[in-house]
């Protein structure tokens, strides 16, 4: 083939560019075609790469790129129609797949475009997930740590220990140089610095609490970063360094309003103490966010702790006051029972001492009184006796008393004639009253009840004690006694608002008025009149009268009887009113049955009952045994005497009628005595009778006689005519009724 053209001939500086231009073709040749090696290479290595038919023509391109310059070479020098055809022919094929290239890339741009975003935004969703990765890391270092400085902290209920811990278990979780805090004092004017993390600072420094630092740090729940030199935050030595960050935070207090915690404050207005936490100091160091969340919820895990320590503080104190009082009390109580116990064993041992003279006293009297005497020795006869009389009577009001207070006293219900109490006591009465030149007169309502309920001995003694104190302190004039049944209006005291009367249709109110024309008593002294021992102080001088005790124990024993007493006087000179109020039942409702009367019979007829039959004395006492035994010998029976338990047991016979027992020896049992002799004499037909002497009005004692098998009991001191009484109806109802 002819070549198309001719190179003639060059200078030697163009033949020296030539052969530049004939290198150059041939590594550019040579660089097309290994760059299609290599691309297959990456094409068969890469299984995601998803456009390899760009690939496939791209490397067509750079192919026929190279072979372009390759076949170039020909055309320096001279050469055939047939290199000119083979180099058109590539260019051209060249051109062709350049241009294809060039389409397909304006295609699938925008793709790679597409791909590279998401690229982009995958990275960026890996960082952020990286970086919540690393948060909830830290998240889960600082509950661990909470947890774990939670379990240290709550792990006691000492407050100390509490604060304490709390220092050392931050200042290691956190690193910090120094952690301190300060607590608000009594006055809750200032912060003292109370624990410290490194003991480098005296404990007992204090700083205003109205400081600005201070009032910032209050007034958040979070925790505030301060300046290190602030007050608070001066806790570090002097020195050439930079000091570390430092944050503070409050620690609430619980409120104390109901709780006293030794140097807290007594204020029941919020109160905070403050925690102080440093960084180490020469250090670039800086708080993270996670590190202040974990500095709050420790801040409120000790406040919660706190409030938990301080109620236990106060819960052992109120225990341990508690038992302190516990202890007292049971201690008061032991020494009030020890009390009652000696005071009552003292009255035992006194009432049976006082009991056994007074006893010798009223029987040899009344024995002598019915011997034949001159005028003036009956009068002295009879004076001994009413003296003899009121001393019994002192004696029984004071062991009354001592059983009212004790609560031991109880009373004795049963049906009893109220109308003829009254008249009773107005016999008694008005011999007395004569001898003063007194009128008593008596006035019964017509609606006032025959018969009641209640206790009629406790009833009659508050009326004597009333009534007698009328005539006592009246010189001249009347007395009146009235008595009817209340009606709603007459039951209250405008002095008494706390006695609240019910009126039932089982029970009455009985109302009785007691009004004297006497010496009157000073309004400012009715109060006083019902203590123990107390009287009018304007008559204590005039009057013999009395030990104090009457009216004490008529108002305990109308309180008994759910009453009221009060007495009414407008001033010295012009008498007085005593009234009382008593609820008493009434028989027809409450299925009593009425009490028959037995007739009594004459004394010669009494006497001759009484002749020749035969008694057992058993006292240990020689004197009591010699009185009783002339009491009973003057009522003409026949008495045998024995001053032992056993002595008495063998002498007992069938041809005994009446066995009497001194239930108050100190040596004999008597209630065993009496089982004994229940036990002896099989059948009941053959038992003599056995009655108690006591020395005590305690229904107990009376109780214990009668379940130990005795058929009734005697209250010492005895008269003739108390005896003659007891045992008239002993033979006659087989039981003693009352010998009180």
């Amino acid at each position: 083939m002819e070549s198309c053209n001719c190179i003639d001939p060059q200078w030697p500086a163009d033949e020296l560019l030539m052969k530049y231009q004939y290198i150059s073709d041939f590594f550019i040749a040579l660089a097309y075609f290994s760059i299609p090696v290599e691309l297959i290479y990456f094409v068969k290595k890469s299984a995601v790469f998803p456009y390899r038919w760009v690939l496939v023509q791209f490397g067509a391109f750079i192919i026929l790129c190279g072979a372009t310059h390759f076949i170039n070479l020909w055309t320096f020098g001279m050469h055939t129609r047939t290199v000119a055809i083979v180099m058109t022919t590539a260019k051209l094929l060249t051109a062709l797949v350049s241009c294809v290239t060039a389409l397909m890339l304006v295609h699938i741009i925008p793709d790679l475009l597409s791909v590279k975003t998401r690229e982009l935004f995958l990275k960026n969703k890996a960082a952020e997930l990286d970086r919540e990765m690393g948060l909830i890391r830290t998240q889960e270092e600082t509950g661990r740590h909470v947890r774990m400085l939670t379990h240290e902290i709550r792990s006691t209920l000492d407050r100390h220990t509490i604060l304490k811990t709390t220092l050392v278990e931050l200042g290691r979780t956190l690193g910090l140089e120094e952690c301190a805090l300060w607590m608000p004092t009594r006055t809750g004017l200032e912060l003292q610095l109370s624990y410290t993390l490194r003991h480098q600072n005296p404990v007992g420094f204090t700083v205003p609490i109205h400081l600005p630092v201070i009032s910032q740090v209050f007034h958040t729940n979070r925790a505030v970063k301060i300046s290190p030199n602030s007050p608070v935050a001066r806790l570090r030595p002097a020195g050439k360094y930079i000091p570390g960050e430092v944050v503070a935070i409050r620690v609430p207090l619980l409120h104390l309003s109901n709780f006293q915690i030794n140097d807290w404050p007594e204020l029941s207005t919020k109160r905070y103490a403050l925690m102080v936490l440093m960084l180490p100091s020469d250090s670039a160091r800086q708080w993270h966010v996670h590190e202040l969340e974990l500095v709050e919820v420790v801040a409120d895990q000790v406040a919660v702790a706190l409030s938990h320590a301080a109620i236990l503080e106060e819960s052992m104190r109120a225990r341990d006051l508690l038992v302190e009082q516990n202890i007292a009390l049971d201690l008061a109580r032991r020494e009030a029972e020890t009390a009652v116990r000696a005071r009552n064993d003292f009255l035992a041992v006194m009432n049976h001492e006082m009991r056994t003279p007074m006893h010798a006293i009223i029987a040899l009297s009344s024995l002598l009184q019915e011997t034949k005497l001159t005028p003036e020795q009956r009068l002295m006869v009879e004076t001994i006796l009413k003296s003899s009389n009121l001393l019994a009577t002192l004696i029984n009001d004071v062991l009354d008393l001592s059983r009212l207070e004790d609560g031991s006293l109880q009373l004795e219900i049963g049906t009893f004639n109220l109308q003829a109490l009254f008249w009773e006591v107005h016999n008694l009465i008005k011999p007395i009253a004569s001898v003063k030149k007194l009128s008593v007169t008596l006035s019964l309502s017509s609606d006032l009840p025959e018969y009641a309920i209640g206790d009629e001995k406790r009833l009659m003694q508050v009326l004597l004690n009333v009534v007698g104190n009328a005539v006592k302190f009246s010189k001249e004039g009347s007395i009146s006694v009235s008595a009817f049944v209340a009606k709603s209006e007459f039951l209250r005291d405008p002095q008494a608002p706390d006695f609240f009367p019910v009126i039932t249709e089982n029970h009455f109110y009985l109302r009785v008025q007691v009004k004297d024309t006497g010496v009157g008593i000073n309004p400012l002294d009715i109060p006083k009149i019902f203590s123990k021992f107390a009287q009018n102080q304007s008559l204590a001088t005039k009057n013999s009268g009395g030990s104090g005790l009457g009216l004490a124990i008529c108002k305990r024993f109308v309180n008994l009887m759910e009453g009221h007493i009060w007495i009414e006087s407008e001033g010295l000179g012009k008498g007085a009113t005593a009234i009382f109020i008593v609820k008493l039942g009434i028989p027809g409702l409450s299925n009593e049955l009425k009490p028959t009367l037995v007739p009594k019979l004459p004394a010669n007829h009494i006497h001759t009952i009484f002749l020749g039959l035969k008694v057992l004395l058993m006292d240990d006492n020689s004197m009591s045994r010699m009185v009783t035994k002339g009491l009973l010998a003057h009522l003409g029976f026949d008495v045998t005497t024995a001053n032992s338990g056993d002595e008495c047991f063998r002498v007992v016979k069938q041809e005994h009628k009446v066995v009497i027992i001194d239930v108050s020896m100190a040596v004999v049992d008597g209630y065993k005595l009496s089982n004994q002799i229940h036990e002896k004499f099989s059948k009941c037909h053959e038992r003599p009778f056995i009655v108690g002497l006591i020395g005590s009005t305690d229904r107990v004692m009376k109780e214990k006689c009668l379940r130990a098998g005795m058929d009734g009991v005697i209250l010492k001191p005895i008269s003739v005519e108390k005896m003659r009484n007891v045992l008239t109806e002993l033979f006659e109802h087989g039981v003693v009724l009352d010998a009180q």
